[in-house]
């Protein structure tokens, strides 16, 4: 069995209000399950912080777990209220995010995380027409 090099690597950090989760390696279906069992733990824990703050600058691939993780993470700030926070997010995370969809949805207002991109990155999206292109 050939070991794969960027196994998840989670860092932990809490603050008065807030946790800090720095994402390591590749977010796919050998270890999805961990971060969003680490956050669960987090916002469980008495007192839920008042922001999850995921610092995603060395993340690696996403896979189809990832993304669910992603939305999972979503559900679990949302319910506890807690605003989430994707931070630091390179480009390959944002075009996935755009391709799928969900990059409002998981950075949008209740999430608080659109205004804490790096480095004015902010543009606008268009999905677009769904409808195959008939001029090829």
């Amino acid at each position: 069995m050939t070991s794969h090099p960027d196994h998840l690597h989670l860092t932990t950090t809490d603050f008065r209000d807030s946790v800090l989760v720095e994402i390591h390696g590749d977010l796919d279906y050998a270890g999805a399950d961990r971060l969003v069992a680490e956050v669960a733990s987090r916002l469980s824990e008495g007192t839920a912080p008042s922001e999850l703050r995921l610092r995603c600058a060395h993340l690696g691939a996403v896979d189809s777990m990832g993304i669910s993780a992603l939305l999972m993470i979503r559900r679990l700030t949302t319910a506890a209220g807690v605003r989430l926070h994707l931070d630091d997010r390179p480009d390959k995370l944002e075009r996935l995010l755009d391709l799928t969809g969900i990059r409002d949805h998981l950075t949008g207002p209740s999430g608080e995380g659109a205004a804490n991109r790096s480095a004015t990155k902010d543009k606008a999206v268009s999905s677009g027409p769904i409808a195959p292109d008939t001029h090829t």
